[in-house]
């Protein structure tokens, strides 16, 4: 299963802890056609696999949760301030 770095918990746990957003907010990642697409997402979609790790959430389609098995998830902020994800594989 998926796993997240310190950071990535982190920042997905810092884009969903908002007044308006509600608790079942997490992250949405999906196959794309050029690799994954990552979006904040307000509840899982029917079919998605749930990763909760150090309080934070990642929905993730059924393909993604595939090819993602063995991997994890790193975030962080570049020099210009842009959210930048990453994806190594697991130890």
């Amino acid at each position: 299963m998926l796993t997240l770095t310190e950071n990535a918990c982190t920042i997905v746990k810092q884009m969903t802890d908002a007044p308006d957003v509600p608790d079942s907010a997490g992250l949405r990642i999906t196959q794309a056609e050029a690799g994954f697409a990552v979006s904040a997402a307000e509840q899982a979609e029917p079919g998605d696999q749930v990763v909760e790790q150090g309080g934070a959430t990642v929905y993730l389609d059924e393909g993604s949760a595939q090819q993602l098995d063995t991997m994890v998830l790193d975030a962080g902020v570049d020099d210009t301030g842009t959210l930048q994800f990453g994806l190594v594989a697991q130890p």
